[in-house]
């Protein structure tokens, strides 16, 4: 049975050529197009660019020009851009059904094979052709060259265990193709981090030793200050990292910064693909700023009027300093999104923690059922959110169609008694001097979590945790340590626990895949070793030990192996009920909602929406590139 996603895209775009309208130059490109160093804008857009109707989807049809302000706490998340932008050969409408994007369409049969068909005419942000041969350039001199990829293709290119197949049939075509379903391989394509499975062919030809002479090579390389032909290809082929200016797009915008620097400039793409139904190629603004502040500066910049258009580095905490400069005249609507993450903050107990005296206690699943039961949830959620978030566990949000009550509430009351008796059945009865418990050693249970440092709930959070469980006998040490510091740690196996969000789609479906619930992951940080033998396909890390984790591993396989959605909601609720009894990680609260600033100048931002990472790219759901600056001349300062 062949199932199209063109349907889908009915709402967003008009499919037939013959309803284009005709483009009107842009004028931010006016001066080059006339001075002949641009192509007018019909002859940079596809044959049949996507064409946006803003009205049928309650929009404002807007006007090009102007500069959007946001900031960021790193240099490195300049990143986000690509996120935001969320140029994606499919994509996620707001209601998490899929439509071609970047693509024309896609026919799916069967969910083995996947026919992506290209738009004829669609350019790279520098004018080459983008075709099949940019996706075979990946496949033959990247994905499958030893050097680049010395693990081999990646591991979502596995099926049942097999291998699929990439052919390039035409120009406008690319087939991907698995002997057994692959039911995860569009939604792959549509995440805030997809796998870029095609590349500037043109551009990275003259770093990759099958189309450039070794001596060529060598003074790039010499240049680079790196040691190998693959290194020097690996570092200008960042298609996430966005840190190569040099690096052709299909993002909306392009970065036109060269060196890294506190404030990066990106400028609208000239071969973007997207026109709207008056003509007007997007994206609408000209020109983002992405400046790098502090992260306990965000707040009180966006209060000061700024920012355009704010919400990464904006807590719940900010919410009420934010409303108030809205309501004093500032010039900003300051809205209230949901929360798509499944848990706000979540503690992850290391379970393949290098000391094993402490992995094994963490192993016992007693252990971690007395850290959840000693958690005074209502307190945090009544000095940290006002009693506006949900309290319990880590499981599927109230609005999935996969939430269960019970997986939410379990072992999630406060109950020291209970937590108590727990710990005595494990034998950690001897007790220190100052009251702690004493592991099996004769060490004081000292249980250390770290944090990036970069959200104060976190640590307020914890603060309040350590005061019950002194109660327990246990002390609660703090250690904030830098995001990529604590990243490589936890990695290593070098952290005995840590706290971060919980899983990125608190909103699954049936049809969402659950492989981010079975060890497959080093991201989630309760299994890291796990995580990577997965993803190294055996290489490195270490092979899964403890039944609910293979049961996890094997629930996720039966998934990816039917389509039958009784079947797979049978699966997801089994998975779900796995972690809310074994309490791998021990979620604390969601539902916070997210402040989004906006400012009064910027247009067709939603009022209502849901602030996730995955699945949504945050604001790339929202397409922003659809979003205008009613003034688009005035020049702001800062």
């Amino acid at each position: 049975m062949l199932r199209y996603i063109v349907p889908l895209l009915l709402a967003v775009a008009l499919p037939a050529a013959a309803q284009t309208p005709e483009p009107r130059e842009t004028q931010f490109w006016q001066t080059e197009v006339s001075a002949g160093d641009l192509p007018p804008v019909a002859q940079r857009l596809p044959d049949t660019p996507l064409v946006v109707d803003l009205e049928a989807k309650g929009r404002r049809t807007g006007i090009q020009g102007g500069t959007l302000r946001t900031l960021v706490s790193r240099s490195k998340d300049i990143r986000q851009m690509v996120v935001y932008g969320y140029g994606r050969l499919v994509g996620y409408a707001p209601d998490y059904t899929l439509y071609p994007d970047i693509l024309r369409d896609v026919t799916n049969e069967n969910d083995q094979r996947f026919t992506l068909h290209l738009r004829p005419g669609h350019r790279w942000s520098d004018g080459a052709p983008f075709t099949s041969a940019d996706f075979e350039y990946w496949w033959v001199h990247v994905a499958n060259n030893a050097e680049i990829t010395p693990t081999g293709p990646p591991e979502w290119m596995l099926a049942n265990g097999k291998p699929g197949r990439v052919s390039f049939p035409d120009a406008q075509t690319v087939v991907f193709e698995w002997d057994t379903p692959k039911p995860g391989f569009l939604p792959l394509l549509a995440q805030a981090r997809p796998p870029f499975i095609y590349r500037p062919a043109h551009y990275l030809k003259q770093f990759h030793i099958a189309f450039t002479p070794p001596t060529e090579l060598a003074g790039m390389i010499a240049g680079a200050r790196v040691t190998s032909w693959a290194a020097l290809h690996n570092k200008y082929d960042n298609m996430y990292k966005y840190d190569n200016p040099d690096l052709p797009t299909l993002q909306p915008w392009i970065n036109a910064t060269g060196d890294a620097s506190s404030r990066t400039l990106f400028v609208r793409n000239p071969y973007y693909h997207r026109i709207d139904t008056q003509g007007t190629q997007l994206p609408y603004i000209d020109v983002i700023e992405m400046t790098v502040v502090g992260g306990g500066l965000i707040a009180a910049k966006a209060n000061a009027g700024e920012v355009d258009l704010q919400a990464r580095g904006l807590d719940f905490r900010d919410i009420a300093i934010l409303k108030k400069g809205e309501a004093d005249g500032a010039p900003y609507r300051t809205y209230l999104w949901a929360n798509g993450t499944a848990s706000q903050i979540a503690i992850y107990p290391n379970l393949n923690f290098a000391d094993p005296v402490w992995r094994e206690v963490m192993r016992d699943v007693r252990f971690r059922h007395a850290l959840s039961l000693g958690i005074d949830r209502r307190m945090i959620n009544r000095a940290l959110y006002f009693g506006l978030a949900s309290e319990g566990g880590m499981t599927a949000l109230p609005q999935s169609p996969l939430y269960d009550a019970d997986d939410l509430h379990a072992w999630a009351d406060l109950d020291l008694a209970r937590a108590n008796a727990l710990l005595d059945e494990m034998g950690l009865t001897e007790r220190a001097a100052n009251g702690l418990r004493k592991l099996p050693d004769g060490r004081a249970m000292e249980f250390v979590i770290e944090t990036a440092g970069e959200r104060q709930e976190e640590e307020n959070a914890l603060t309040i945790i350590a005061d019950t469980w002194r109660d327990l006998g246990l002390r609660l040490i703090m250690r904030p340590l830098d995001r990529d510091i604590l990243r490589n740690r936890v990695y290593a196996g070098l952290t005995m626990a840590s706290v971060w969000y919980g899983w990125d789609n608190g909103l699954p479906r049936p049809e969402t895949s659950p492989q981010y619930l079975a060890p497959t992951q080093q991201e989630f940080f309760a299994w890291p070793m796990w995580g990577q033998y997965f993803q190294t396909l055996e290489q490195a890390g270490e092979a899964p030990d403890m039944p609910a984790a293979q049961r996890l591993l094997e629930l996720e396989k039966a998934w990816s192996r039917t389509t039958d959605t009784a079947e797979r909601t049978e699966i997801w609720e089994e998975m779900l009920h796995i972690h809310a009894e074994e309490q791998f990680a021990i979620g604390i609260l969601a539902g916070a909602p997210q402040p989004v600033v906006v400012s009064d100048r910027l247009h067709n931002v939603p009022e209502q929406a849901i602030w996730a990472y995955d699945p949504g790219a945050h604001l790339g759901i929202h397409r922003i590139d659809e979003f205008f600056l009613d003034d688009p001349l005035r020049q702001v300062g800062q």
